[in-house]
């Protein structure tokens, strides 16, 4: 399996605790995929909003393709996710309750097809935020402290 990472969504992990990961692939026009070979997406300020029947990716910026001229797509435009109904259903139930979204975590090509991974997600305060860079500070610390012994 050829993976190659596109786009990433790094501050999900920063402002979400990350519940459960799912694969989706991506209903795209012919342009937005050659965008996307070309490493011209961003995924800052992207969602998923799932309505009960179908799940969108919404607000994810893929830049219009520069030979496309005339066919070109609208970089924002709503895209819809290809999950099984089941999937979607399961999402629908979760994204119901309080404090739970959708974000995609990152944009990839498996094999020349274009999948995005997902996670259901619970926002964090801003004290957990500070306890995870203490925790992650106090890790670094103590790898240094290790490197200098050893």
């Amino acid at each position: 399996m050829n993976v190659k990472i596109v786009a990433r969504n790094r501050k999900a992990g920063h402002e979400y605790f990350l519940l459960e990961k799912l694969e989706a692939g991506i209903a795209l026009q012919g342009s937005e995929i050659k965008s996307i070979r070309a490493g011209q997406v961003s995924l800052a300020e992207a969602y998923v909003r799932v309505d009960g029947e179908e799940a969108w990716l919404m607000d994810c910026h893929i830049a219009p393709y520069d030979q496309a001229s005339y066919f070109n797509h609208d970089p924002r435009r709503p895209r819809k996710l290809l999950l099984h109904k089941t999937e979607i259903r399961r999402l629908w139930n979760e994204v119901r309750q309080k404090g739970v979204t959708i974000v995609p975590l990152q944009i990839y090509l498996r094999d020349g097809r274009a999948k995005v991974e997902i996670a259901v997600a619970k926002g964090k305060k801003l004290y957990d935020k500070r306890q995870d860079i203490a925790r992650r500070d106090a890790e670094r610390e103590i790898e240094r402290s290790l490197k200098r012994r050893g």
